[in-house]
């Protein structure tokens, strides 16, 4: 029996609904990680899509991105880039600030992270309304890498994070959508 891998990837996440406040359904990823075999599912799925692609690094988004994206990187034998929120990196940093629901937030990563011309795969586990990934898009720009895609697990396209990347002129892949709340 076939069983399609994005199917079964999509089946193993747990939908949480009034989470973390009513009207929202949280998608947790915790049971595609928890299972060993989902999770191989998962990581071979992006393996196979950037297995042949010319990337220099990863660069993942804190915090679920650190886990996927160490994963891939160590399969595709690159190295890994932390991106993180402000405030939780030891050494010289560069932020990059993006709008909240209410407020601002900034991403931060070193300023040696990566060189002029490297080419960058950014990955995280959702992309919402896409302010953090374009954020750690802008801050990989700023640094002088090519941010050859950006890559999530789910996209939660009715609340324009996908358009928003898109509309930057930065390529995305995802796994799969949820095109409710």
């Amino acid at each position: 029996m076939h069983i399609d891998p994005v199917s079964y990837v999509r089946g193993a996440i747990r939908s949480v609904p009034d989470w973390p406040k009513p009207g929202v359904t949280f998608r947790d990823i915790t049971p595609v990680l928890q299972d060993p075999r989902s999770f191989r599912v998962l990581i071979d799925l992006f393996v196979y899509r950037y297995m042949r692609q010319r990337l220099d690094l990863v660069a993942g988004i804190d915090a679920r991105g650190f886990i996927l994206g160490s994963v891939l990187a160590y399969e595709l034998n690159l190295g890994f880039v932390p991106i993180r929120k402000k405030g939780k990196l030891p050494y010289r940093t560069v932020a990059e600030e993006y709008s909240l629901e209410y407020g601002n937030a900034a991403v931060e990563m070193h300023t040696d992270a990566v060189r002029p011309g490297q080419r960058v795969l950014l990955i995280d586990d959702l992309i919402a309304t896409g302010g953090t990934m374009v954020a750690a898009s802008r801050l990989l720009q700023r640094l002088g890498a090519n941010v050859i895609e950006a890559a999530a697990i789910i996209d939660l396209p009715y609340l324009g994070g996908s358009k928003a990347l898109r509309e930057t002129g930065l390529p995305i892949y995802t796994v799969c959508d949820f095109n409710e709340g």
